[in-house]
């Protein structure tokens, strides 16, 4: 080794020729020159090979452009990874030759970079592993070495024409190897080395690492004189190691086998193999091959960690909106092992926790229903080591637990605003375990399901009040009377968790008659029961103490004024006691209600009353009174808002189809014309309920 002047100044270690033949000794005589600076850019190494091109044919050098091209890109990419500075690339092209120098403006010791003499083993295998760039411009280069500025460091190579004798080759002791060979025989020429380094996968290509693979492993073989070699791959997805590329016979399976590990990250792992003879270049190569597709393989990796992680916000957002539709307890419960298997686990169970915390079996699945008894066998043991007892640890601990035993999976707590409301737990699929992306978005799941059962729950719990409420605003039963006939259907809006304002009642009068009370508050849910019990409760107790119906209806006018809060009823008060002969008489009373439909026995149906004033709007109210007399056979129908205005589209039930709806069902009992009159107001539209549907029938029953 001796010290030689590198362009530009500085100290050079030089393991070519001696200090008399520097990398620019002749300078650029009848030659070219160029100096320029790039920034630390991916497309530098492209720019640096285009000022390299310009001097090889101003220079006449064409013949050298295959490995100065090469060497030029992997100096300039190693420096752009490496120093993340800008370059300054030095080109001078003489008779003979060519010398490239990289720049950089990195901070760093001569040590760094000590390389070792061309076409030595020992120094070669430490070349390539500080370098694979150093190990082809070893191979390629004339000449070459390591320049130590004070502003940086650089690398340079001479590239020397065959035919020529390059500079102070007389004084180095023998001139330099030939261009594309080794000491140890015939070694990968530059044309070879740029197509290994220059092969990409098919970007257009459904699955292109396969053919890319085979394509790198083939030219490997091929350059190093390998009799067979096979590329294999775990991508981590339960099928182990396949075989990615194969060439040539298949390798010997020995300890001299040439084998390269893949540098992928988990879950992917793999290795390449080559049965080719032991040579200088061969393992170094085989490192850069495995390199070179190591890098393509973890692009595959994280594309597919890409689409998968798509995969799974897709089916989250899915899963909730199924859950988030059903508001059944037990639909929901059922719903979550179906949401699990088989695409997160060979097997699922909710289990729900009481208020002491003993779990019960509210839904399991497996994804072989055969084995579905044996899971129910399993799931239900009980003792230390049980998946019983490893559940129960989950729900008390409200952290994940691994699971044992012949149905191996792991337990996530289902807890939701605080609450622990059970367990979900799920198995292992056969051939893989969960990998961490899978046990995340299970654990999103048991989250999202442990919403949708609280929801549900609080559903249930707002449905069981409702229905309690609106029960107690109405008669569990209507009295039986001789001689009158009377019939009732009601029909909660389609949200049977709210409560409705819609009632009706049947009251007995002081003097032997009896009220027929319908109404309608305006508004729903628990301020609109609020008054509805109100009115019930006040004409109740106004009617017991014998007040007329007129001023009954004053002083419950009177009490929702004063009361406020924008609440208004309307009315519909008979009262009905015995007439002349078998008649009826009714004394009818309209507060701001639809006027009832008389329905005659022998046929016809007409709108019967006055309208009158609602209640609760303004201070004083006007109520006619409207004497009515029921023949044995008639009736009289008493309806509320939500049947004239059921909806289909645009269009309306009405009052007028209504009647029309009556007029057939002269003759027939109370209970038939109620019910008949709810089923024509429900099948009108397909739409559930917007409004309380309530009837009331009073018929006259005398023989």
């Amino acid at each position: 080794m001796v010290i030689g002047l590198a362009p530009g100044g500085g100290t050079v270690e030089d393991t070519r020729v001696s200090a008399e033949a520097g990398p620019a000794t002749a300078g650029a005589r009848n030659g070219a020159v160029r100096h320029v600076r790039l920034p630390a850019d991916r497309r530098t190494p492209a720019a640096a090979r285009a000022v390299v091109r310009s001097v090889l044919t101003e220079a006449h050098l064409d013949e050298l452009a295959n490995e100065a091209l090469l060497l030029t890109t992997e100096l300039t990419t190693n420096a752009v990874e490496h120093a993340r500075t800008e370059l300054d690339i030095d080109v001078v092209a003489d008779e003979v030759g060519l010398t490239v120098t990289v720049s950089d403006f990195a901070a760093g010791s001569g040590d760094e970079l000590t390389v070792g003499a061309r076409n030595d083993a020992t120094e070669i295998n430490e070349v390539s592993e500080r370098g694979r760039g150093l190990l082809l411009v070893d191979h390629f280069a004339s000449r070459w070495g390591t320049t130590y500025l004070p502003t940086g460091k650089g690398v340079w190579f001479r590239l020397d024409r065959p035919d020529a004798d390059p500079p102070g080759a007389a004084g180095s002791g023998g001139g330099a190897a030939p261009t594309g060979m080794a000491v140890d025989g015939a070694a990968p020429s530059a044309s070879a080395m740029s197509e290994l380094m220059q092969t990409a996968p098919d970007v257009y290509a459904d699955d292109p690492l396969p053919d890319f693979a085979t394509g790198l492993l083939s030219r490997l073989a091929e350059m190093v004189g390998a009799a067979g070699g096979v590329i294999r791959l775990d991508r981590g997805d339960g099928q182990g190691r396949q075989v990615l590329a194969r060439f040539g016979r298949q390798p010997r399976d020995d300890s001299e086998l040439l084998r390269v590990p893949l540098t992928v990250h988990r879950p992917y792992g793999g290795e390449l193999e080559l049965d080719a003879a032991p040579s200088t270049y061969a393992r170094p190569l085989a490192v850069l091959t495995a390199e070179r597709l190591s890098l393509h393989l973890e692009n595959d990796r994280l594309r597919r960690a890409d689409v998968r992680r798509q995969a799974w916000l897709t089916f989250l957002a899915e899963a909730s909106e199924l859950l988030a539709q059903s508001l059944d307890v037990e639909l929901t419960m059922a719903l979550i092992p179906q949401l699990v298997v088989p695409r997160l686990g060979q097997w699922c169970a909710v289990h729900t926790a009481d208020e002491w915390g003993r779990l019960r079996l509210a839904a399991a699945t497996h994804a072989d229903e055969s084995v579905l008894p044996q899971l129910h066998k399993v799931l239900a043991e009980t003792g230390p080591d049980s998946i019983q007892a490893r559940l129960r640890e989950a729900s008390r601990s409200a952290a994940q637990i691994p699971l044992g035993g012949p149905m191996e999976g792991f337990a996530v707590p289902l807890i939701a605003r605080g609450q622990r409301l059970g367990t979900l737990a799920v198995g292992r699929h056969q051939r893989h375990r969960h990998d961490p992306d899978e046990v995340a978005v299970l654990e999103d799941v048991a989250r999202r399901a442990a919403l949708a059962i609280e929801n549900a729950r609080i559903h249930a719990e707002r449905r069981r009040v409702a229905q309690t409420l609106q029960q107690s605003l109405l008669p569990p039963v209507l009295p039986l009377v001789d001689g009158i006939g009377f019939a009732a259907e009601y029909v909660p809006t389609g949200d049977d968790a709210e409560v409705g304002g819609d009632f009706y009642d049947v009251v007995p009068l002081p003097d032997g008659r009896w009220l027929v009370v319908i109404g309608d508050v305006s508004g729903k849910g628990v301020q609109a029961a609020a008054v509805t019990g109100l009115v019930r409760d006040v004409i109740r107790v106004l009617v017991g103490d014998g007040k007329p119906l007129p001023e009954a209806l004053a002083r419950l006018n009177e009490t929702l004024v004063e009361r406020g809060g924008g609440r208004y009823c309307t009315l519909a008060l008979a009262a009905v006691g015995p007439g002349d002969g078998d008649q009826l008489d009714v004394a009818l009373h309209l507060a701001g209600h639809d006027r009832p439909v008389l329905l005659a026995g022998k046929g016809g149906a007409g709108f019967v009353g006055t309208g009158g004033t609602a209640l609760g709007l303004l201070d004083t109210i006007t109520s006619p009174t409207a004497q009515i007399a029921l023949a044995p056979g008639d009736s009289l129908i008493f309806y509320t808002d939500g049947v004239t205005e059921r909806r289909r589209g645009r269009e309306l039930f009405g009052t007028d189809r209504l009647r029309d709806a009556a007029a057939p069902l002269a003759g027939y009992s109370a209970d038939v014309v109620a019910a008949r009159l709810r089923a024509a107001a429900i099948n009108f539209s397909v739409e559930p309920p917007r409004d309380d549907i309530a009837i009331l029938v009073l018929r006259n029953d005398a023989v």
